[in-house]
């Protein structure tokens, strides 16, 4: 087969939107010069990549296999033209960083730094659960994911960069927080505020609970930290969430943590990429500034825990 980088780039274009006025929008280029590309691409595949039905059309079974190599190609076009840039101009270029959605507590707080050491380099920022942070890494659509587990079914590198701890947080006027004893059964009795099945945060508050032969009594599930914290600090029970999570609200003490043994439960968060990416100049510059600072910075913000609550170190879990 013989055909253009070019006609490789319009038919992306064309296969990711499924639309050929808004490819040739996107690309700044006539609807006929689109389609005779595509044309002029079918040509030389042999085989038809599109089919219409009305007015809509569908990518083939070989158009739909050439779009997943256009998509690699691009992405690798990308990485070199970056890698040049950034050996002829120092560490500068795009970076492409996905977060899982609890790590936007303190993401704000790591990224702003980085950006003052290094002026040149634009940050692309996309906050996803765990299910799209996962897609994202497969299809090799990030330079570099932070998550609270890397997935075990894919081959990822990682590297821990800083503790991760989950607590039960009540508000003040919840009757357990007046309690000088708490048992881990008494507390499992109160009804919780927990993140749709699924989750991670709440696979491992199911999983130490079970570890100790107890049971999640589930009041309403939620698919918004955001919302778990305010239903909390209005009353409608507790809630387990990573100490990053609720750290303004525990500084301002609309919610407190409660001194339940065994936790809180210590994890790691990781920087993770695809064990076959490239990394760019500037996605190694990230990486070992992940590494070096990131203790530091985020260390300064934690907010310290209750000294009657016994830490507890394990692995696994993810948001």
């Amino acid at each position: 087969m013989h055909f253009t980088f070019r006609q490789l780039q319009i038919f992306e274009s064309v296969a990711r939107l499924l639309n050929f006025s808004r490819a040739s929008e996107e690309l700044h280029l006539t609807q006929p010069a689109v389609s005779m590309q595509i044309k002029q691409l079918e040509d030389a595949v042999g085989i038809p990549l599109f089919e219409q039905m009305g007015k809509r059309i569908f990518l083939t079974q070989a158009g739909e296999e050439l779009y997943q190599h256009s998509h690699i190609i691009s992405r690798q076009m990308k990485d070199a033209q970056e890698a040049i840039e950034s050996l002829r101009e120092g560490v500068s270029g795009r970076l492409d960083i996905a977060i899982i959605s609890t790590a936007k507590y303190f993401a704000p707080t790591l990224l702003p730094r980085f950006c003052e050491l290094h002026p040149a380099v634009q940050l692309k920022l996309s906050v996803n659960n765990r299910e799209g942070i996962v897609h994202q890494l497969m299809h090799n659509e990030v330079d570099l994911v932070i998550m609270g587990q890397p997935p075990e079914a894919l081959g990822v590198v990682t590297e821990p960069f800083a503790r991760n701890a989950h607590i039960i947080v009540a508000p003040p006027h919840h009757p357990l927080a007046s309690m000088k004893s708490l048992t881990l059964a008494r507390v499992a009795e109160e009804p919780f505020l927990l993140r749709e099945k699924g989750s991670g945060t709440r696979q491992l508050l199911e999983r130490f609970l079970s570890s100790h032969g107890l049971m999640v009594n589930a009041r309403m599930e939620m698919s918004s930290n955001e919302t778990i914290k305010q239903a909390t600090i209005a009353g409608m029970g507790i809630a387990f969430l990573s100490e990053h999570t609720v750290s303004l609200e525990l500084e301002t003490r609309r919610l407190i943590v409660l001194p339940v043994p065994g936790l809180p439960i210590v994890r790691d968060w990781y920087l993770v990429h695809h064990k076959e990416k490239r990394l760019s100049p500037v996605a190694r510059a990230f990486k070992q500034f992940l590494l070096e600072q990131a203790p530091q910075l985020l260390g300064a913000i934690a907010q310290p825990l209750p000294p009657l609550v016994e830490k507890r170190r394990v692995k696994g879990g993810n948001h």
